[in-house]
């Protein structure tokens, strides 16, 4: 009787022992299953419940507990963790499956690092084949914007680096995770809160910026003295972009195999030369006729179409066109084609400026058998005579703090390793408050984490348009100057590329190179490793008579020229002279000589400085030489 009184005893004990921690709880987005956490740092854990409700969480082995606030939210933290799992997450009588710990990483910026593995990226298909990571993570943050700060995301969600997701993941983001799991061998986790075309004041509290002087600061304060009047106005900007997307998403099939038919009436719409002129808008639609002698082995070469496209041949769908692909050379079916006259039918938008194009000069043909069909010349064309115009949706994602509040400020709360950063283009006409600018974002970024300074590795802004042997003013060679500045900040590192980047295309496709120096940053700020992570900076200048001598560091193994017997892409130039290629030479493994001009007592000497400049000065791991430019007398 005795013993059955204490285990009665011990019963009740143990059941209001785990009745303690039965109150529903709600937590973030980033709390999901396939989810991977810090490893060695301390985690927090966050969400909502009832007032004065007990919460405990629970995770390979580790547990912490507390009670609810008043206002409905709690807050614990798990000390540091090995890196390691799969593991369950317990909170209350929530589980959270397939947890791991290792390294994780926001990897912000505009489109360059937005950009899709799939959207013809060098090497993807090897990847692809290679059928990913399961240790390796991705949670993407849907673009979403807000004049408040929010504390949650608006949706996303874990995806494991399979065979189906892997296409959809940043391709920057990617190799830099794949190199971290591959040479750390931990898990790893990428959060991706990036969006095409915007400037960095969009990532950065408003707040903070309405106290600064720049072209962003009569926003920045407008944003927080008016914030109801933007949370309205955003609101219906989102109503339309809802709308927006929806016409753009899909066409009704009916219209489309109705528009895109051979036996389609299309003699009041008007004419256009392709791909001369553009005077597309909206959802615009263009026909298209041309004669076959032979249905068999035909293909169309169409390779440029902005942004997305539905291709249709005599009614029947052909192919779509995502944003951000190339339509690779089609083969046309037989079965759809004609002995005479047939039909090609574009539906073209470009959410972007609602300026769809299509085409270029020796670019738009078909071939049949062999034999070239010229594409180019006149078409006929439709801005709305098929779908109404679309709604007008305005880009204030762009404006001070807008990203901020939404993508950025619900995340963090989370334990992160650092963050990996691609960004610049939007902001290169304003280069000369951009040091500033970027500066004060990566600064407001570790204030709000509390994490101290945490690793922010960045890219330097790649060669691109045209290439023009002399530009001492071009914008994007003063941002990757402001760039170079921002390392003044504790724990920051600078991936150059300027050497891969693509004279048309503002989206290079050569994102391994862009990950792996991103990663070999990495190696030196985040995990203190004494490694060669950059390509030869110049260390010091001075003049021996006619000749300019630049001492470099960071040559490794010592300099080397990639292409060629001289060293390309010096310009000097002073007050009174027009700047002008000069010729260089390679003296030993540290130092480059450089002829000046007869007469040039003092000027300023620059390298690398164009937008697109050709330079072959690397080290012995092929880092191509920073940018610079220094004054000598």
């Amino acid at each position: 009787m005795k013993h059955t009184w204490k285990l009665f005893a011990l019963l009740i004990l143990f059941s209001c022992g785990s009745s303690k921690f039965d109150s529903e709880v709600t937590l973030p987005k980033l709390f999901g299953e396939g989810m991977v956490l810090q490893r060695d740092a301390t985690i927090s854990f966050w969400g909502r419940g009832i007032p004065g409700e007990n919460v405990r969480v629970s995770l390979a082995g580790a547990i912490t507990s507390g009670t609810i606030e008043e206002d409905s939210t709690w807050i614990l933290k798990l000390p540091k963790l090995p890196a390691g799992g799969p593991f369950i997450l317990e909170v209350n009588r929530k589980k959270i499956n397939d947890v791991y710990i290792g390294d994780v990483w926001v990897a912000g910026g505009q489109s360059n690092m937005e950009w899709r593995l799939k959207s013809q990226v060098i090497g993807a298909e090897k990847e692809f084949l290679a059928g990913g990571n399961p240790q390796i993570r991705f949670f993407k943050v849907p673009n979403s914007y807000s004049a408040v700060k929010l504390d949650d995301v608006v949706g996303g969600e874990w995806k494991v680096a399979d065979s189906v997701n892997l296409k959809e993941f940043s391709a920057v983001a990617w190799f830099f995770a794949k190199r971290n799991n591959e040479e750390k061998k931990v898990p790893v986790g990428i959060i991706e809160s990036n969006w095409g075309g915007t400037p960095v004041e969009g990532w950065t509290d408003a707040e903070i910026l309405a106290e600064m002087e720049g072209s962003f600061s009569k926003q920045a304060k407008d944003v927080i003295e008016n914030n109801e009047r933007w949370e309205a106005k955003l609101k219906e900007n989102d109503s339309n972009r809802q709308m927006r997307d929806s016409m753009v998403s899909k066409p009704d099939s009916l219209t489309a195999m109705n528009v895109a038919a051979l036996s389609y009436d299309d003699s009041k719409w008007r004419k256009i030369n392709l791909p001369q002129a553009n005077p597309l808008q909206h959802i615009a639609w263009v026909r298209k006729k041309f004669t076959l002698t032979t249905t068999d082995d035909v293909r169309l070469h169409l390779p440029t179409i902005d942004q997305m496209a539905y291709v249709y041949l005599n009614g029947q769908l052909l192919h779509y066109k995502d944003w951000g692909s190339t339509l690779s050379e089609l083969m046309i079916p037989s079965k759809i084609l004609l002995t005479g006259v047939n039909v090609l039918t574009i539906r073209a938008i470009n959410t972007w400026n609602n300026k769809p194009s299509i085409g270029q000069s020796d670019e738009m043909y078909l071939l049949e058998a062999g034999n070239k069909i010229s594409l180019e010349g006149t078409w006929t064309y439709s801005n709305t005579t098929v779908e109404p115009h679309l709604p007008k949706v305005e880009y204030f994602n762009w404006m001070p703090g807008m990203m901020y509040n939404a993508m950025i400020v619900p995340l963090t709360n989370y334990t992160i390793k650092g963050a990996i950063w691609y960004q610049g283009e939007s902001n290169a006409g304003r280069h000369e408050e951009y040091k500033t600018l970027f500066a004060t974002m990566i600064t407001n970024w570790r204030e709000a984490w509390g994490l101290g300074n945490f690793p922010f590795l960045f890219v330097q802004l790649a060669n691109y348009m045209e290439r023009k042997e002399v530009q001492a003013d071009s914008n994007w060679a003063f941002l990757r100057e402001a760039q170079t500045q921002t390392l003044e900040l504790p724990k920051t590192g600078m991936a150059t590329i300027i050497d891969i980047g693509e004279e048309g295309d503002i989206h290079p496709k050569n994102k391994k190179d862009v990950g792996e120096r991103l990663w070999l940053q990495a190696r030196k700020v985040a995990f203190e490793e004494k490694i060669l992570v950059s390509g030869p900076q110049v260390d010091s200048l001075y003049r021996q008579g006619n000749e300019l001598i630049i001492k470099y560091k960071s040559t490794g193994e010592g300099l080397k020229l990639l292409s060629g017997d001289a060293v390309k892409g010096f310009i000097v130039g002073n007050e009174k002279v027009d700047f002008e290629q000069v010729s260089a030479s390679i003296v030993d493994k540290q130092t480059v000589k450089i002829s000046l001009p007869e007469g040039m007592e003092v000027g300023e000497i620059r390298y690398a400085w164009a937008d697109n400049p050709e330079v072959n000065l690397v080290n012995n791991l092929n880092l191509p030489a920073e940018p610079f430019r220094v004054e000598f007398e």
